[in-house]
């Protein structure tokens, strides 16, 4: 990790634009729980990606 860690203090990089993302699906997710129409769902998947 210490690349990770030295990443920060050099250019001030952190993930949380990633987990941000990851929270935005997985609450998409959590909305859509048992959807059947799977173009569907990846459909409103793109356009929470467009938007971001």
């Amino acid at each position: 990790h210490y690349n990770n860690i030295i990443n920060y203090f050099n250019n001030r990089s952190t993930n949380a634009a990633a987990e941000s993302f990851n929270a935005k699906i997985k609450e998409f997710r959590r909305q859509l729980r048992g959807v059947s129409d799977v173009k569907f769902f990846l459909f409103r998947l793109t356009k929470i990606l467009h938007d971001y």
